[in-house]
């Protein structure tokens, strides 16, 4: 049961956590992806989301297993070569957008709703995310797994409690059948700029044997993360059209349309979901620099979260809305040519039939 556990809950629960903090968090991505595109065009997207989501991920769980390639620096060497700089200076980059994304998040929350400076939630983000590094790739996994079971449940009472509150059903209305030109294509945005954060995650499939187990994993993990998005769209229909213009959707909705409990458990949730954001990216580039990853060796973890946090957290005063609107879109295109492409031709065709010279360097890629 525990291999089962390791196999198939943990990958999704890491993958969901990195992904959930200034997305489903904050419900802006969910709005500026999917329901833009009408309430019936945003279920589409959100479906080829997650057949894209589904395929990459299969194709990387089955490339990191064939060549055991754990950090994302190994498994682009394997992949494309001298070019796998090219991703790096894309991951850095998408890294600090990410966590700017998640400060701003908390800074804008924080103001909203108490008054507060959002200048305290964008110091308070590189000290939580430093605290929890400190502990170890085990704990960071075990932490993520938990939050993420936590925030499914809060998610569900988000949906139910919204429903339950409208005097409007769901999916019902003048425009529930809108279906706008380019679903399409804003859910292959979305999933391929989510998915940019994959080689950087591999830490939390080492336990996974088999190809089946690579492809099974990928699908749970892609079905994982692609539900919470029907929840949230699925509600915004009850505020459609008022809801595209809002910063913070969640937080909007719940005003709307919920009791004021519902709003202190939402913030509550968010501060954690944006805290575990930081806290995976970090551990992805902690395992990429082997100084860094070894398990006894407490404060230079700590010390790289404290710098990259606070790095994106001044990209966090740019606000919340210009970072997904601009950043994501542009990120997408970089990581499409650099990785979603190249893994599913080059990667599928290495692993299929794979050289002597690449099987004998399999080995050796363990013990560098």
């Amino acid at each position: 049961m525990g291999r089962v556990f390791q196999i198939y809950f943990i990958p999704a629960a890491v993958f969901l956590s990195v992904l959930i903090g200034g997305g489903y968090g904050t419900g802006r991505e969910v709005v500026h992806f999917f329901t833009q595109y009408g309430p019936l065009g945003g279920l589409f997207a959100i479906a080829s989301a997650t057949v894209i989501f589904a395929v990459v991920l299969g194709v990387t769980f089955e490339f990191a297993r064939t060549f055991r390639v754990y950090d994302y620096r190994r498994f682009f060497q394997r992949l494309i070569g001298p070019f796998w700089i090219v991703f790096e200076i894309l991951y850095v980059l998408l890294f600090l957008l990410v966590l700017g994304v998640v400060s701003a998040a908390a800074g804008d929350t924080l103001e909203q709703r108490f008054g507060i400076s959002s200048v305290v939630g964008l110091l308070a983000m590189p000290l939580l995310v430093s605290f929890f590094v400190l502990f170890g790739r085990l704990m960071v996994e075990r932490a993520l797994a938990l939050w993420s079971v936590l925030m499914y449940a809060v998610f569900i009472t988000y949906f139910v409690t919204i429903i339950n509150q409208s005097e409007v059903g769901l999916m019902q209305g003048e425009m529930a059948g809108e279906v706008k030109p380019g679903w399409w294509l804003g859910g292959a945005y979305y999933a391929i700029y989510n998915l940019a954060v994959a080689p950087g995650l591999l830490f939390a499939i080492r336990d996974i044997e088999t190809r089946f187990q690579a492809f099974m994993s990928a699908g749970i993990t892609a079905l994982a993360i692609l539900i919470p998005a029907i929840l949230f769209h699925l509600s915004y229909t009850l505020g459609y059209p008022a809801v595209l213009s809002e910063p913070l959707p969640n937080y909007w909705m719940i005003s709307q349309f919920a009791p004021d409990w519902l709003l202190l458990l939402f913030i509550l949730a968010l501060f954690g979901t944006l805290v575990e954001t930081g806290v995976g990216l970090v551990q992805s580039v902690i395992e990429r620099l082997p100084a860094a990853s070894d398990e006894e060796r407490k404060w230079p973890r700590a010390a790289i979260a404290l710098v990259t946090v606070s790095l994106a957290a001044l990209l966090g005063t740019l606000g919340i809305v210009d970072l997904i609107g601009k950043g994501y879109t542009l990120m997408s295109y970089g990581f499409a040519i650099v990785y979603v492409i190249p893994v599913c031709t080059l990667g599928v065709y290495k692993f299929l039939r794979p050289s002597p010279l690449l099987q004998g360097s399999i080995g050796s890629s363990i013990n560098e």
